[in-house]
């Protein structure tokens, strides 16, 4: 009996085996078969222009309403949100989630050890509760200037590369709304943020809107000087007639100079920030490697 079952096992592991083996083979599509796929017609994704909160979002929302804070205040938050790439409407959850932490922070430090201690009247612990409760309400603020450096820096190095792309869909004979879009369909820059950006200045123009005002809303969306003169050349171009595809030339290089003078001057304080680490790190350790046996040496010729 056990010789059967061990047999029927056996079988049934090789019958597994094999299966596993040419599965990925005789399920393999071929490339005709890839291709047809591809072209094929699909349903249009549906675009929704609202997004529906979470049940977590509206929580946050709703506490970022009881927080009180001056218009100017608000309206720089609302510009470094869009600058970070998400909606002006989250505002209030981000507010929030500053409200959220700090409460939190400090609440989870007194359940969690001061409580169980008996610490929580001390002058250590109110000075930690207070700590936590203004490190929650910064965090935010520090993630939120984070995302934008990160955005910002990320726009500045695509720029001359959709400028070259401009500069060669101009040439071919494109108008700038034309070649403003290929320029955002072109795969090299799916999910960059500076080709969204684009993309929603182009719908604004098709939509009605003068070129001039969405160019300069880009601008002050990404609240990148680059971004900025490069609108300004653009409503200049068209103003005046002058060579579209020149200005972009030139415009590109420029960026390229400035972004070459960057590197170079990070490159030259390299050397200054590196001082502080061999004074303090390394050179001690070298030192006590070199002297060290030395020491020992004269210290066992005096004993």
């Amino acid at each position: 009996m056990q010789i059967l079952l061990i047999t029927i096992a056996t079988c049934i592991a090789v019958a597994l085996l094999t299966a596993s083996i040419l599965y990925p083979l005789l399920t393999r599509r071929t490339v005709v078969q890839q291709r047809l796929d591809s072209l094929a017609v699909k349903e249009p994704a549906r675009l929704s222009v609202i997004t529906k909160r979470t049940p977590w979002q509206n929580f946050l929302a709703n506490l970022g309403a009881t927080l009180k804070i001056a218009p100017k205040e608000q309206s720089k938050y609302t510009k470094m949100i869009v600058a970070a790439g998400i909606r002006k409407e989250s505002v209030a959850i981000f507010l929030g989630a500053k409200v959220f932490l700090a409460c939190a922070l400090p609440a989870a430090y007194i359940l969690i050890y001061a409580l169980p201690k008996g610490t929580l009247l001390k002058f250590d612990s109110l000075l930690h509760v207070a700590a936590l409760a203004i490190c929650g309400f910064l965090l935010p603020s520090y993630w939120l200037y984070h995302k934008v450096d990160s955005r910002k820096t990320e726009i500045f190095h695509t720029l001359p590369d959709i400028l070259d792309l401009l500069t060669v869909c101009v040439e071919a004979g494109l108008g700038i709304d034309a070649a403003l879009l290929r320029a955002c369909e072109n795969p090299m820059f799916k999910g960059n943020p500076l080709a969204e950006e684009l993309k929603i200045a182009t719908m604004e123009t098709r939509a009605g809107k003068p070129r001039a005002d969405a160019l300069r809303d880009m601008a002050e969306r990404t609240m990148v000087d680059d971004v900025k003169s490069f609108a300004t050349m653009l409503v200049q171009t068209e103003r005046f007639g002058t060579s579209l595809s020149l200005a972009l030339r030139v415009h590109s290089d420029s960026l390229r100079t400035k972004r070459r003078q960057i590197a170079e001057e990070a490159a030259a304080k390299t050397a200054i920030k590196i001082l502080f680490p061999l004074a303090f790190f390394i050179f001690p350790a070298l030192l006590v490697v070199l002297v060290g046996p030395a020491a020992f040496k004269i210290l066992a010729i005096f004993k």
